[in-house]
């Protein structure tokens, strides 16, 4: 991809999700994620770039639902998404949990 422009850092995760666009909608999984952003690995993807999408992380407490902009995509891997930067005040506080646990369970698997 070239040289790196991300600003925050991404952490490798499994993370079930689903995702609607304009004129999709499809199961996939969070390969990675960040604040800022995330890869959506899934098959057909059916989105085009600069389009706004509603993803959902399914995780084991509940649904993190988060809005976001198709930044790039793989065809027939993925896409990246870059959140909106207007996500509801509850969702961004569940998303800066899962990212600084993420991050602690990083650095537990480096040592």
């Amino acid at each position: 991809m070239g040289m790196e422009r991300r600003l925050t850092q991404r952490f490798k995760v499994n993370i079930p999700a689903r995702w609607e666009g304009q004129r999709t909608r499809r199961e996939g999984t969070v390969t990675d994620i960040s604040t800022a952003g995330c890869f959506v690995l899934t098959e057909d993807i059916g989105v085009e770039r600069r389009e706004l999408v509603k993803l959902e992380l399914v995780m084991p407490g509940g649904v993190i639902t988060l809005w976001g902009y198709v930044i790039y995509k793989a065809d027939e891997i993925g896409f990246g998404v870059r959140f909106a930067p207007n996500i509801h005040e509850e969702e961004r506080r569940r998303l800066e949990f899962l990212v600084k646990a993420e991050a602690v369970r990083s650095s537990m698997r480096k040592k």
